[in-house]
């Protein structure tokens, strides 16, 4: 089988992290692979925030947890690295631009065997005053939003295989 689609048909989300950080060198193919995603006319105007302090990880997934009323074990699943992608308020095309980074950080992390697991509850709440000024200690610019988040990290157990829905597919020929 062709490798790229081998790796794209074997990656999962990972929901369980060993506690172990991922070597420098193994992030920095996946901020890579990011960084050669495609953006809107090319503008790249995004911004990858790299999160590997566990307590910083931890007061972040606290504020979420008030802020959207979520369970108190709420964590983004406890990653050893939390990647942060957002981009410009005002442009367009932010989410498609940080939507196709991220595919490209899950699947680099899932030929690396990392694991990952999109986490997206940030673009809703990320001018409540709290989250703001959390995101404003990462140094996320104010006019940012942050579209989506990557946890990472060496798997404690494999992702689970779902099915594909059927009929997803229409050729018009």
């Amino acid at each position: 089988m062709n490798e790229v689609l081998n790796n794209i048909l074997t990656r999962r989300s990972i929901r369980a992290f060993k506690k172990e950080q991922i070597k420098d060198d193994e992030l920095e193919m996946i901020l890579k692979a990011g960084i050669y995603a495609p953006s809107g006319m090319n503008k790249q105007s995004w911004q990858f925030t790299v999160v590997q302090n566990k307590e910083k990880i931890e007061a972040l997934a606290k504020v979420v947890r008030e802020e959207l009323g979520r369970d108190e074990g709420y964590n983004f699943y406890a990653p050893p690295t939390l990647i942060m992608l957002s981009n410009e308020r005002d442009n367009n095309n932010g989410l498609a631009d940080c939507s196709c980074a991220l595919e490209n950080i899950f699947l680099m992390a899932n030929s690396l065997g990392i694991g990952s697991c999109w986490i997206n509850q940030l673009k809703t709440i990320c001018d409540n005053k709290k989250v703001r000024e959390l995101l404003n200690e990462f140094e996320i610019p104010e006019n940012h939003i942050v579209w989506g988040m990557a946890s990472i990290g060496y798997p404690e157990k494999p992702g689970v295989e779902h099915e594909r829905k059927e009929g997803t597919i229409k050729y018009i020929r």
